[in-house]
């Protein structure tokens, strides 16, 4: 699940902007893998907002809602200081991985 250029940290920005335009109109379900925990959605088949990356306050934010009456309220996961981002070569998914092992996995589907 990796696309070369999501590999180093500089690179993160720029990959996701990328993401977030190509995917503009989709839907996203946001999953979160935790070790101990297990799996959980954060959201499924919501309307995708946005996915970027701060380098500045080391944060990925992927935001859903917020751009229509039926989903007026914009959500956002917000993973800090990530180890990892992966994106899959056809841009229909995005890994996040935290320094604990947590997984954040972000998938596209046409609305």
């Amino acid at each position: 699940m990796t696309d070369a250029a999501t590999r180093n940290r500089s690179e993160w920005q720029t990959a996701l902007d990328r993401t977030a335009a190509e995917h503009e109109a989709d839907q996203v379900t946001i999953e979160v893998v935790d070790p101990e925990i297990g799996r959980g959605h954060e959201a499924e088949r919501l309307p995708f907002s946005y996915i970027n990356y701060d380098p500045k306050d080391d944060v990925v934010i992927i935001a859903v809602g917020g751009r229509d009456p039926r989903y007026p309220v914009l959500l956002r996961h917000m993973v800090y200081h990530p180890s990892g981002v992966d994106i899959t070569e056809d841009g229909q998914a995005v890994r996040i991985v935290e320094p604990d092992g947590t997984t954040t996995l972000v998938a596209f589907s046409t609305a």
